[in-house]
């Protein structure tokens, strides 16, 4: 009986695993898996994030409310990895991999980079998993309304004039965080 019983069990356990592991799978391939890389000759700059569509639905508001923490795109957090200190609005960000956060709001954008990489953007209880007390650099930017709908969520590194820009597009909204190598 007890061996019975312990089968049971590890038939069980990978079942759920079976179930997870597709689960994942499943989600990865409507929300891909994207990255986007700035390189000079001693910077460089990598964000990897999921990127969910907008598919009809009202995104900012809506899907990602005003003022609450969002994991920056779907299932990871979102990561942000240099190789050299960078300056954000005079605050000082050390070289190192930061996941990376943001509060919407219908105006300004909070930008958070905090220390910590969990392996899951949110938890069972739907709350995102950023423990604050990790957070290095937190800053606020404008956002842009655009005349172009982006319909997945986007997120570049570029060069824009003397500055480098951390830049989010979704729907018809734009926010760039200027970054400045040390």
């Amino acid at each position: 009986m007890k061996k019975i019983l312990l089968v049971l069990g590890a038939v069980i356990v990978l079942v759920l695993i079976g179930l997870i592991y597709f689960g994942v799978k499943k989600m990865k391939t409507v929300s891909p898996e994207k990255s986007s890389t700035y390189k000079t000759n001693e910077l460089a700059i990598k964000v990897e994030y999921n990127s969910p569509s907008k598919k009809g639905r009202e995104i900012f508001g809506g899907l990602v409310p005003y003022g609450k923490v969002w994991r920056t795109g779907a299932n990871e957090p979102t990561t942000l990895e240099t190789n050299q200190p960078l300056t954000i609005q005079g605050k000082k960000l050390p070289k190192g991999k930061y996941s990376l956060w943001t509060i919407p709001n219908e105006k300004t954008w909070a930008i958070i980079f905090n220390s910590e990489v969990p392996l899951w953007g949110i938890g069972f209880n739907g709350k995102t998993n950023r423990e604050a007390t990790f957070d290095v650099v937190t800053v606020e930017v404008p956002v842009v309304i655009q005349d172009k709908e982006f319909e997945q969520f986007t997120i570049s590194v570029e060069k824009g004039g003397e500055e480098i820009e951390l830049i989010f597009l979704w729907d018809k909204t734009l926010v760039a965080v200027p970054l400045q190598n040390n």
